[in-house]
C-alpha cells in the first residue's frame, strides 16, 4: 500500500501558550512520531525558519495569514501543489476553492454570538460566515474542543451531529509540576484574570465586581494579564471610573514562567466569561494549586466540573459574592483545590492526539 500524505495547517504554530498555536504544537509533536505517514506542515514566518521537524516531515512556507486574500489564492495554490491525501485545518479559515479531503477543528463559535468591534464592517461579517459555513459543510469531519462547541456548531450550521467529534485539549505538563508549597504568598493579596479583553470575556464585569468586593476586602488587588486592546477602551475606563488605578495591575502579555508565578501566588483565579469554546486558564490555575471562581455558562462547567465556585456572569453582585465566599472560607478553598487535582487529570494532550489520529484514519 502506498504511503499516505497528511498536511497540517500550522500557520498559527507556536510553542508559547497561545490557544490555537499551542494546540497545533502539542498535536503535531505527537502525530509526527508516526513515521509511516508523509507529513507536510504548512507554516508562516518566523515559525518556518525557527522550528525543525523530523526527516519524514516536509516544511512548507506559506506566507499567507489567516483572514487574508492571500489565504484564498496563494495558500490554495500551495495546497494543490502538495496534493495531500488529507489536510487538517486547525482553524476554520481555509481556501474556499480547496476541493481535496480535509478535516477542520472549530475551537469556538464566539464570533457568531459575540462579533466584537473588529467585525463591525459588513464585508468582514460576510467573509466570516462564508468561510466557516464552507469549512463545516465541505469537511469530511469536524473536531471541536468541547461538547458545548459541538452543540453550537450543530445548531448554528444545521450539521449532522455524527460528523462532529468533540476532543478535549490538554493541560501542558509544565503547568502540572508540583506547585510551590501553596503558592509563595504574595505580600499584596490579589485576584488574577488571564486572557484577552474582548467583549465576551467580560473583563468590564470583573472590574465592576472587584469594585464591589473591595468594600469587604480593602487590601485586595486585581491583576489582569493580556495584551492591551485599543478596540476595548472600556477596560481602562472602568478602572478609572471606580478610581482603581492604584489597585488594578494591567500586566500586559507575560511570559509562561511569569504567568505560572502569577497563578501560584494569586488568592483566587477568576474566569468571568460570557462564552467560551473550551476555557483552559481555569485548568492551569487548578494545576498550580489556586482556587477558581468561574461563570456557570457555555463550556465552563464541562471543563471545570466540581472544581470551581460558580457565579452568574450577568450579575456583578453574584460574582462579587462568590469571590468573597471563596476568599473567607478555607474549607471551600481546600475542597476546590482537591477537586482541581482530579479535574486536570481528565485533559491530556496524548489522548487528544490519539482521538485525532482515529479521525484521520477514518478519512484516508
Amino acid at each position: 500500500m502506498p504511503r499516505k500524505k497528511i498536511g497540517i495547517d500550522a500557520r498559527m504554530f507556536s510553542n508559547q501558550f497561545t490557544g490555537i498555536g499551542r494546540y497545533t504544537f502539542e498535536l503535531t509533536k505527537r502525530l509526527f512520531q508516526n513515521q509511516d505517514i508523509d507529513w507536510v506542515i504548512f507554516l508562516n514566518e518566523p515559525e518556518y525558519s525557527e522550528f525543525s521537524f523530523p526527516d519524514h516531515v516536509k516544511k512548507v512556507c506559506v506566507k499567507s495569514k489567516h483572514y487574508s486574500f492571500s489565504e484564498q489564492i496563494k495558500f490554495l495554490k500551495i495546497l494543490n501543489h502538495e496534493s495531500c491525501d488529507l489536510v487538517h485545518f486547525t482553524h476554520f479559515n481555509l481556501p474556499l476553492l480547496y476541493k481535496k479531503p480535509f478535516v477542520v477543528t472549530i475551537h469556538d463559535t464566539t464570533i457568531s454570538y459575540y462579533p466584537g468591534k473588529k467585525m463591525n464592517v459588513w464585508w468582514r461579517k460576510m467573509a466570516y460566515n462564508l468561510v466557516i459555513k464552507h469549512a463545516v459543510k465541505a469537511s469530511r469531519a469536524i473536531i471541536t474542543v468541547s461538547h458545548n462547541t459541538a452543540k453550537d456548531v450543530e445548531t448554528l450550521f444545521a450539521i449532522n451531529p455524527q460528523k462532529i467529534q468533540p476532543i478535549h485539549i490538554g493541560v501542558g505538563k509544565e503547568f502540572q509540576k508540583q506547585p510551590v508549597a501553596k503558592r509563595i504568598k504574595s505580600a499584596a493579596p490579589y485576584l488574577l484574570y488571564a486572557g484577552n479583553w474582548r467583549e465576551h470575556k467580560n473583563v468590564v464585569g470583573l472590574i465592576e465586581s472587584f469594585a464591589l468586593l473591595r468594600k469587604k476586602h480593602p487590601d485586595l488587588r486585581l491583576v489582569i494579564t493580556g495584551k492591551p486592546d485599543p478596540h476595548y477602551p472600556e477596560v481602562p475606563e472602568t478602572i478609572a471610573r471606580h478610581k482603581l488605578q492604584s489597585v488594578v495591575d494591567l500586566a500586559g502579555l507575560v511570559s509562561e514562567d511569569a504567568l505560572m508565578r502569577l497563578y501560584q501566588q494569586a488568592e483566587l483565579f477568576v474566569f468571568p466569561t460570557f462564552y467560551e469554546g473550551f476555557g483552559l486558564p481555569p485548568l492551569e490555575a487548578m494545576a498550580l494549586g489556586t482556587p477558581v471562581a468561574a461563570s456557570r455558562i457555555a463550556s465552563v462547567p464541562e471543563v471545570c466540573g466540581e472544581a470551581a465556585a460558580y457565579f452568574n456572569p450577568d450579575s456583578n453582585g453574584d460574582m462579587a459574592e462568590t469571590m468573597h465566599q471563596v476568599l473567607i472560607n478555607p474549607s471551600l478553598q481546600k475542597k476546590l483545590l482537591e477537586a482541581g487535582k482530579e479535574q486536570i487529570k481528565k485533559f491530556s494532550w496524548d489522548t487528544c492526539e490519539k482521538e485525532t489520529w482515529k479521525i484521520y484514519k477514518a478519512h484516508l
